[in-house]
C-alpha cells in the first residue's frame, strides 16, 4: 500500500475533473482505486518485451470482467506475427505506436457463439436481431476497459486503437474472422518510457445525473471545461483549418465538433450486415 493514497487519489481527481472530492475510503481501498482515478495515456514504450505469459494473464483478467447475462460474447486476438503487425500498422501510419509498441491485441465482439450453442443443443434461436449485436458490443467494451485497468495495475501502459474499425474488412480478412464476429478495438501496450499524462474529463455535472437526466447547464459547463482543458493540455493542432479557419479559442468541444463535421465510418453498418449481423 502506498503512503498517502487518499491524498494521491484526490490530486488525480482534481487534475482530471477540476474539483475537489472527499474520499470516504481507507488508505488500502483508495490505493486500489487510485489506479483508475490516476489512469494515464501511454504511447511511448521501452524496448522491452512483454512476457507472453504476462500477456495471457492480462487477457484472463480482461475476460474476468462482467458479461451481460453471462453470455461471454467477446474475444481477444493476440497479434504475434510480425508481418501481420506491419500490415496493420501500415493502415494507420498516423499512429506509429501500432508498430512500436511491444505487444498488440485486438478485441472482437462475438455474435456467433450463441447461435452456435443453440444449434449444438438443438434449440431455436429467435434472437438474431439488433440486441445480439448490442450485447456483444457491451461485452467487448467492458472487457477492453478491464484490460486497460489490468495493464495499468501491472505497471505497464497502453492505449486503445479504435482506428481498426476504419479498416474492418481488411482486419476481418487478415484475422480470419467468421460471420457474426467483428473487430471492436485494438490495444497497444508495453513498459512505459515516460509517465504519461492525466487527460482532463468533463465535469460530473455534465454526465452524472440523479433520478432523471438533466443537461440544462451542459453548454456552460462544457465551455468552462474547454477553458480548463485548453489551459492544461492545449491542442497540438486545429483540425481542418482550411475549412473552419483557426479559432482563437480551441477547446475540446470545438475539436470534437470539427472531428464529427465530416462523415466517419459510413460503411461500417454495411460491413456488419455482410458479417450477418441483423441490425433491425
Amino acid at each position: 500500500m502506498k503512503p498517502n493514497s487518499i491524498r494521491d487519489m484526490q490530486q488525480a481527481l482534481v487534475e482530471r475533473f477540476g474539483e475537489d472530492f472527499e474520499i470516504p475510503l481507507s488508505d488500502e481501498a483508495a490505493d486500489r482505486l487510485s489506479c483508475l482515478a490516476g489512469h494515464r495515456v501511454h504511447r511511448d514504450f521501452l524496448d522491452r518485451a512483454v512476457d507472453p505469459e504476462l500477456l495471457r494473464v492480462l487477457c484472463a483478467c480482461a475476460m474476468s470482467a462482467p458479461s451481460k447475462s453471462d453470455l461471454q460474447q467477446r474475444d481477444i486476438v493476440i497479434i504475434q506475427d510480425p508481418d501481420l503487425r506491419r500490415r496493420i500498422g501500415a493502415l494507420m501510419p498516423q499512429y506509429p505506436w501500432v508498430l512500436t509498441a511491444p505487444a498488440m491485441v485486438i478485441f472482437c465482439l462475438n455474435g456467433r457463439r450463441l447461435p452456435q450453442i443453440a444449434e449444438w443443443r438443438g434449440k431455436p434461436f429467435p434472437n438474431d436481431h439488433c440486441d445480439l449485436l448490442f450485447n456483444a458490443v457491451g461485452d467487448a467494451a467492458i472487457a477492453l476497459a478491464w484490460f486497460q485497468a489490468s495493464v495499468d495495475m501491472a505497471g505497464l501502459g497502453g492505449c486503445p486503437v479504435s482506428e481498426i474499425r476504419n479498416h474492418a474488412e481488411l482486419i476481418s480478412e487478415w484475422l480470419e474472422l467468421p460471420e457474426k464476429v467483428a473487430p471492436y478495438a485494438g490495444f497497444c501496450l508495453g513498459w512505459p518510457s515516460e509517465n504519461g499524462h492525466i487527460t482532463p474529463r468533463l465535469p460530473l455535472s455534465v454526465n452524472v445525473h440523479t433520478d432523471r437526466f438533466a443537461d440544462g447547464h451542459a453548454r456552460q459547463d462544457i465551455e468552462a471545461y474547454d477553458c480548463r482543458r485548453e489551459a492544461l493540455q492545449p491542442a497540438r493542432r486545429q483540425r481542418d483549418p482550411d475549412v473552419w479557419g483557426n479559432a482563437e479559442a480551441y477547446g475540446w468541444s470545438e475539436d470534437k465538433a470539427r472531428q464529427y463535421a465530416v462523415p466517419l465510418r459510413t460503411a461500417f453498418g454495411a460491413y456488419l450486415r455482410r458479417q450477418k449481423f441483423d441490425l433491425t
